[in-house]
């Protein structure tokens, strides 16, 4: 028997979110979670008011960084009822070829809520019950944290955990992350984690202030040095640090154009470019400049299911902070806090919460 829930609603792009009774019902491996918090990702925001296309169709609630406790369970998934669980961003389905490969970020069959499915701007969610992550709710509040807080370890944390993973990074590197608000401010403190010495580049001083607090051990305005500049200073950091000229690994994290450039242009003999964030801008670049310096190239498109425990990990022990880029509201307000989300009024990562 399902329960009675509610969900917001896009109906169309820019218009007011729309709040729908519904009822929440799991089918066999299917499991009802009822959300304590979903995070308000630059992702959610590029579908409300940039026409990104949603592959589920209109009306559908956004939203894909959730956490929650699950409350019902289909056939085959009994055993998660009870349990407090981070939803991972992406579900891949555990089944196919590619997944069976290694491959589940590509995975065909993948629901990512709020894009594939109806997502977690709700009061329930119905999900596949293969992939989720347990969370531990004695060491949770150890940490200070509420489970509404680490909603958004489902892709704000994850999503840089694993570029950080795929690209290598140990002591030794040089790790630079453009653009260090949200994704980027967990890519900082999880690159330091991993033992690197971490460059922070962004255009706006009170984003390199935080991070200068949390794991950047140097900090560059890209308003206030050209290109030019910015690698000339990176080069003089490394070169006092006893880092490598060469090798270093770059993660674009600021979704822009601007951002994409700059990362571009850090490239040096053997570097990595990981590609993190996301802008329907194009941008103008040199390829050739990959074969000349022997560098690569990665897109990151979330974190396997597998991996979140180890992510989840750094929250718990104290390596990553996220309580000082977080910030509560409640569900009712979403719209009010869309709209103070895209115009920068909010600062944090806004967490919406049930009532």
């Amino acid at each position: 028997m399902g329960m009675q829930a509610h969900r917001w609603l896009m109906t169309a792009q820019g218009a007011p979110l729309v709040r729908e009774a519904f009822v929440a019902e799991p089918a066999a491996g299917e499991v009802v979670v009822a959300i304590a918090g979903c995070g308000v990702c630059h992702t959610d925001l590029g579908y409300y008011y940039d026409g990104v296309r949603t592959n589920h169709p209109l009306p559908l609630a956004l939203g894909h960084e959730i956490s929650g406790r699950v409350v019902a369970a289909g056939a085959g998934a009994q055993g998660w009822v009870g349990k407090a669980v981070i939803v991972p961003a992406v579900l891949p389905c555990g089944e196919c070829d590619l997944c069976k490969r290694g491959l589940a970020p590509i995975c065909r069959a993948q629901k990512m809520p709020g894009n594939d499915i109806q997502g977690g701007f709700a009061s329930h969610i119905v999900v596949p019950g293969r992939g989720l992550c347990e969370v531990d709710e004695a060491r949770l509040a150890k940490a200070g944290l509420s489970l509404a807080d680490v909603s958004i370890v489902a892709d704000a944390l994850t999503t840089p955990y694993q570029a950080v993973r795929r690209a290598g990074v140990a002591p030794g590197s040089l790790a630079i992350v453009v653009g260090v608000g949200g994704v980027g401010g967990y890519c900082v403190q999880i690159a330091r984690a991993f033992g690197a010495k971490v460059v922070a580049v962004d255009v706006d001083a009170a984003k390199l202030a935080a991070v200068a607090e949390h794991g950047a051990a140097l900090t560059l305005n890209a308003r206030e040095h050209d290109a030019k500049a910015v690698k000339g200073a990176i080069a003089a950091f490394a070169k006092a640090q006893g880092l490598r000229a060469t090798e270093w690994i770059v993660f674009e994290c600021s979704g822009t154009a601007a951002g994409q450039l700059t990362a571009w242009s850090l490239l040096v003999h053997g570097a990595t470019l990981c590609v993190v964030g996301f802008t329907m801008d194009r941008v103008e670049i040199r390829l050739s400049n990959l074969m000349a310096f022997d560098a690569r190239a990665i897109g990151n498109w979330g974190c396997p299911p597998e991996s979140y425990p180890a992510a989840l990990e750094l929250v718990l022990d104290g390596r990553v902070a996220i309580a000082p880029f977080v910030e509560r509201h409640p569900l009712a307000d979403i719209n009010a806090v869309f709209h103070a989300v895209h115009h920068k009024e909010i600062r944090r990562r806004a967490v919406l919460v049930p009532a």
